[in-house]
């Protein structure tokens, strides 16, 4: 595929971006068939974007050709007591995360990143929420590398509050609580097994940071790593308070809000 074409393709996807969406594969001619097109894709999007890249999802890889990265945009960051998403489903669809903030820049470069040096870049971890909006209709034939394309689902984040740096660093597992109370005070809770897919929650950013330091990426200050979700995709009310807890980690309350 050409620039113009990988530049076609981001503009379709980004143009998927609206509540609704229930979309077929692209066109044969600028349809992404390689992890290589995928990641072009990315950076076509990022040009064609107003905001700027403020975070990433990654995963260690599930294969040599299924590989989890890509860019979430500074529009679609949310923090507080409201969380507004796009209807999908039904449903407001999340997936509880760690995410890992960047309090320095770490410039591309050849050489790999030694692990201490990376954790010395990670000024802060929080409980975070993955917001996800499934843009491909469910009799869609999309191969991986076109998902890929579409960033996986990502529709933005949700960061919750800071938690204590150890505590992060060693969850593996974590008991989940989903607490909402509607207006008339009537409770429903989903009391989940979390388990994190990668050993530890921050081996995925070690791998992203030197792939794509290496494909000339430079991370700044402030940019966060979201690294999998502890329960895949939760689905849960909008306009109910909820209150979302990480056993032995902390908590938090958000009201999702739809976005229409």
């Amino acid at each position: 595929m050409t620039t113009q074409k990988f530049n076609e393709a981001a503009q379709q996807f980004l143009a998927r971006r609206v509540p609704g969406t229930k979309a077929d594969s692209l066109p044969e001619a600028i349809r992404p068939i390689s992890i290589e097109d995928a990641l072009m894709v990315h950076q076509e999007m990022i040009k064609l974007r107003s905001d700027g890249v403020a975070g990433w999802k990654c995963l260690l890889p599930l294969a040599e050709d299924k590989i989890i990265m890509a860019p979430i945009f500074s529009d679609t960051f949310q923090y507080g007591e409201q969380c507004s998403l796009m209807k999908d489903n039904g449903v407001a669809r999340v997936e509880p995360e760690i995410v890992f903030v960047l309090n320095k820049d770490l410039p591309a470069r050849d050489e790999d990143y030694s692990e201490a040096e990376i954790n010395d870049a990670i000024g802060s971890c929080h409980m975070a929420l993955e917001l996800m909006q499934s843009r491909f209709a469910e009799d869609c034939t999309a191969e991986f590398a076109e998902r890929l394309a579409d960033c996986l689902l990502n529709q933005g984040l949700y960061i919750g509050p800071e938690i204590d740096r150890d505590l992060a660093f060693a969850a593996s597992k974590i008991q989940l609580s989903f607490k909402q109370t509607d207006a008339n005070g009537e409770v429903t809770e989903k009391n989940l097994d979390g388990v994190h897919p990668n050993p530890l929650p921050q081996l995925p950013v070690y791998w992203a940071i030197n792939m794509m330091s290496k494909r000339g990426t430079t991370f700044k200050k402030g940019e966060a790593f979201t690294t999998g979700s502890y329960k895949g995709i939760v689905e849960v009310d909008f306009d109910k308070k909820t209150e979302i807890s990480y056993a032995g980690i902390g908590s938090y309350t958000v009201t999702f809000k739809e976005l229409v």
